[in-house]
């Protein structure tokens, strides 16, 4: 009896096939050959088991569904179908296109990221992000970290450390990934000091905490869940009027608003103006640039953070400083990524997905009214009118999803109701040609030689919704 273990072929026969080496350029030969090797294993133990051949097709078909899955790893682009404008799973915030273009040239050559150019010796690595920061929020100085939770961990460190920090009970939160603020309290050897209940805090909780060890009030901004009902906290305006001047008060305020008018959130220039000291937050969420932390406020607060040995474990490199520069010298004069898709009028929400359903039968998808949501962590109670097509393939959601995942470019979407649906709000600016190609796809539905399906007459699936109708209840 043959061998069945001589049916399964060498890792590099196996490189020389045509449909293995499509790969190479999405994962290099190197990582194929590690994943052929990987696949070929897992082959040998079905021999071992079964204790028959498997033919050159299978090993093909089994290597090539490996590589795929390994290829479906890679960071890469997908469309966003859930209503969620920063979606921190996909990203956060998306970068103006200008920007990136305008970047590029100075990532590909030497740049003077740390060379100051009047006087030919070392410079600050900052650009234009402090001037234009300035512009943007009333901030006389800044610091700029990896993301946020560094801004917040240099600030403890380098101002409280072996010191006392005041938080309310009401604000130790944890946010996604684990950031919890007693810990990191804890990681920066500051001494976490309660004051107040979970609902109520008062002026005199803090003052009555004060002590000569006392470095920092720290306020942080609930910008993932709300406490409702019967609940009183003092302002920034107030708390700044009657602390000792050794004090400092330091917000996490996360969002990163300026300018915008998003409810539940406060822009950083408030803060500032009410008497923060220093305000913490993320670049790439409502400010719309690459991930990053920014740590804002008055020059002699910023100093110790600029001379903190953290700060050079934390600080970004050329291509996050150049992205957020040219993001920031858009965004003094225009509207950040967010408020674009706020603006968007239903009636233009309305004809992007008619273009998109345009051909498709209604009773396999069909718009219905929805909403968005900001994200990030930003304005949890927000919400906005937009739109949704909602389709109706009668095979399970999770199952449907799964599917869209698969597509050359996955489209994300998720179940309301029992049923897959995919907002406007966050797919706008996608190419509608696309979108339906890739619904088309989903569906079963066959294309064109262009891609496209033909569109009989009696589907043309223009009858338009009205405006009228009746939006999901907000949760």
């Amino acid at each position: 009896m043959e061998n069945p273990y001589a049916s399964i072929p060498q890792v590099s026969r196996l490189l020389e096939d045509e449909r293995i080496q499509r790969w190479f350029p999405q994962l290099s030969r190197s990582l194929t050959a590690v994943t052929v090797a990987s696949a070929l294993e897992e082959l040998r133990l079905r021999v071992k088991e079964t204790n028959s051949p498997v033919s050159w097709e299978e090993v093909v078909d089994t290597v090539d569904a490996a590589c795929r899955r390994m290829h479906r790893k890679r960071i890469q682009r997908v469309m966003n179908g859930t209503g969620v404008i920063l979606h921190t799973n996909m990203g956060r915030s998306p970068l103006f296109p200008e920007a990136w273009d305008a970047a590029r040239e100075v990532n590909t050559r030497y740049s003077n990221l740390e060379l100051d150019l009047q006087t030919g010796k070392r410079g600050m690595r900052s650009g234009l992000v402090p001037a234009l920061l300035r512009v943007l929020t009333g901030a006389e100085a800044s610091v700029v970290v990896n993301n946020n939770a560094a801004g917040v961990l240099l600030t403890l460190t380098a101002l409280a450390r072996d010191r006392e920090v005041i938080v309310s009970r009401g604000q130790q939160i944890q946010i996604g990934g684990g950031f919890r603020i007693p810990e990191i309290l804890a990681l920066s050897g500051a001494r976490l000091v309660e004051v107040g209940t979970t609902n109520i805090t008062t002026l005199s909780d803090y003052l009555s905490a004060i002590t000569e060890r006392t470095a920092l009030v720290l306020m942080v901004h609930t910008s993932n869940f709300r406490i409702r009902g019967f609940t009183s906290h003092p302002s920034i305006r107030e708390l700044s009027s009657r602390l000792p001047s050794s004090v400092g008060i330091v917000v996490d305020q996360g969002s990163g608003v300026t300018k915008e008018r998003i409810p539940g959130e406060t822009p950083i220039r408030t803060y500032l103006e009410e008497g923060a000291h220093l305000v913490c937050c993320s670049a790439d969420k409502v400010l719309g640039g690459p991930q990053a932390g920014i740590v804002l406020g008055r020059e002699e607060w910023i100093q110790p953070l600029r001379k903190h040995p953290l700060l050079r474990a934390f600080r970004p490199g050329k291509t996050i400083l150049s992205l957020l520069e040219e993001v920031l010298i858009r965004r003094v004069d225009g509207v950040s990524f967010v408020e674009s898709i706020y603006s968007v009028p239903l009636e233009d929400l309305k004809r992007f997905g008619r273009r998109i359903l345009k051909g498709i039968p209604r009773e396999l998808a069909d718009l219905v009214p929805s909403f968005g949501t900001t994200g990030g962590g930003s304005a949890p109670d927000e919400k906005f009118r937009s739109l949704a097509i909602e389709l109706n393939t009668g095979e399970k959601p999770e199952s449907l999803l799964s599917r869209m995942r698969e597509l050359p470019v996955p489209l994300i979407g998720i179940v309301e109701e029992d049923k897959v649906k995919l907002n406007l709000s966050t797919l706008w600016g996608e190419s509608a040609s696309e979108v339906r190609a890739a619904l088309l796809a989903v569906l079963n539905l066959p294309l064109d030689e262009k891609g496209t399906r033909p569109i009989p007459e009696e589907e043309t699936n223009e009858e338009p919704i009205s405006m009228e109708e009746p939006f999901p209840k907000e949760v």
